[in-house]
């Protein structure tokens, strides 16, 4: 326990029997329950994590029959937490690609009733650019921003960091179990989260790049992403500012997309005049300049408004009781 709070730790393991061990011979000592999560591994997975939770009671295996993806997998850790009434559950991968030492200021915040939800940032170590494939840096900056838009947490980077840890009351009220299946997951949670007013908080952790491998195919994972983050933002502007409560943010956000719109066909009828006639249209040109000017003022002030309104979700500046504003609904 950590400051009489019990800590349980999710461990998603697919093909892991060169690293689970080391997840296991390195876990804290404050780390109450370990659910190890066996994804129908087609190595030595499932046996090794057997082996260990004979020896060490706080393991409980659960193995998958078939493959159900990363995103299920949590779930599944997720509900046996719930299940046991575990005060805090975070989240350690199988691949040892998360240190061991930063799991204490991972869960802390939330032990101390300072935030409902914890991730790790790893852009906040200054040697992240080395330590970080640069493929991998480049794709996290993108999803970063389309993360914000998504999920209304403007204030967190390195979205994709699964290093993460969420207090017992969030996890009974959103519906964890209709998190996304596959990669993303890490977007949906956030995504419920808001939806619910739990305050979410970054700390820094290490970037850990080793002896594993990612299964993350970069060409496939941005715009399977990507998509599912444009999807959460419209679902969030709906169920949040439409249907929960008017709030003018959604008609600026609307009136920004519907001007973006306006632009790129006259851009398009412009290049095509142009192409034509070879001369300038000045009419389309005016037009085009004026759509794409309204667009960029709307979405500024669209985004300025959101910040706003979520700023209370930002445990570093918000003020007063969470109860104050936290959502009823589920």
């Amino acid at each position: 326990m950590l400051d009489g709070k019990t800590i349980g730790i999710v461990i998603p393991a697919f093909n892991e029997e060169m690293l689970i061990g080391r997840v296991f011979d390195t876990m804290p000592d404050f780390v109450d329950r370990m659910f190890a999560v066996n994804d129908c591994s087609s190595d030595r997975t499932g046996e090794i994590i057997e082996e260990y939770a004979a020896r060490d009671p706080r393991i409980r295996p659960i193995h998958h029959e078939v493959n159900r993806g990363l995103g299920q997998t949590l779930i599944d850790g997720y509900l046996a937490a719930r299940e046991e009434e575990i005060d805090v559950v975070a989240v350690m991968a199988g691949d040892a690609q998360m240190a061991p030492d930063d799991l204490d200021h991972v869960v802390r915040p939330v032990v101390e009733g300072r935030a409902d939800y914890v991730k790790g940032n790893r852009l906040l170590r200054e040697e992240v650019v080395e330590r970080m494939p640069r493929h991998r840096f480049l794709g996290n900056s993108l999803l970063t921003l389309l993360t914000k838009f998504a999920t209304g947490y403007w204030h967190i980077i390195d979205p994709q960091c699964g290093y993460t840890a969420i207090g017992k009351e969030a996890l009974a009220t959103i519906p964890i179990q209709q998190m996304i299946k596959g990669y993303g997951y890490n977007a949906d949670i956030l995504y419920m989260l808001n939806l619910n007013n739990f305050p979410v908080l970054d700390v820094e952790v290490e970037p850990v790049y080793g002896d594993e491998k990612s299964k993350i195919k970069l060409a496939r994972y941005i715009p399977r992403v990507s998509r599912l983050l444009i999807s959460r933002f419209i679902k969030r502007l709906v169920k949040k500012y439409m249907v929960r409560e008017f709030h003018p943010l959604f008609m600026l956000y609307g009136f920004s997309a519907f001007n973006f719109v306006i632009a790129a066909l006259m851009f398009v009828r412009f290049v095509w005049l142009y192409a034509s006639l070879g001369v300038a249209p000045t009419t389309t040109l005016t037009l085009l300049m004026f759509s794409f000017s309204f667009a960029v003022f709307a979405l500024t002030f669209a985004m300025w408004m959101d910040m706003e309104d979520n700023k209370k979700l930002n445990p570093r500046i918000s003020i007063g009781p969470r109860a104050e504003f936290r959502s009823q609904d589920t």
